[in-house]
């Protein structure tokens, strides 16, 4: 099958694998990954469901700021966990003993702080990651 010629004034449809392929929702989804802050995380979970459903048929570079995306969420997911975990422990242990309060309190605003740094983290890298989608270079 001969290769289509472009029509003058008419836009050529990317064929499938092409490499701008995926590039909507790599950009949709770092830009929801940036909006989480002010939203309270809550479009972070709607930009991992973009970079799910684009994953798929991402192609190229695209793709790779896409696996990105995913691999960003995920991790900064677990270590949140971690942290909450941590932060809930040394609350229930001062509770339940007050006199290691001396220890548990400052620890806990220890752990609140890598709790702040984190997502402060998660914002940075997901500016970064823009940055560089729209400058076409690797996340």
């Amino acid at each position: 099958m001969a290769d289509a010629k472009p029509v003058e004034g008419k836009a050529i449809e990317p064929r499938p694998g092409h490499e701008s392929e995926g590039r909507p929702a790599a950009l949709i989804a770092w830009g929801l990954y940036i909006l989480s802050l002010p939203s309270a995380n809550l479009l972070v979970i709607v930009g991992l469901i973009v970079a799910y459903a684009g994953r798929s048929s991402a192609t190229g570079l695209a793709r790779d700021h896409i696996e990105a995306q995913i691999g960003l969420f995920w991790s900064v997911f677990w270590w949140t966990i971690l942290l909450w975990v941590a932060i809930i422990i040394c609350g229930v242990s001062f509770f339940a003993a007050p006199v290691t309060g001396i220890v548990l309190v400052p620890l806990g605003l220890l752990l609140g702080l890598a709790l702040f740094f984190l997502t402060v983290w998660f914002t940075i890298k997901s500016i970064i990651g823009l940055i560089h989608l729209v400058g076409d270079k690797a996340p």
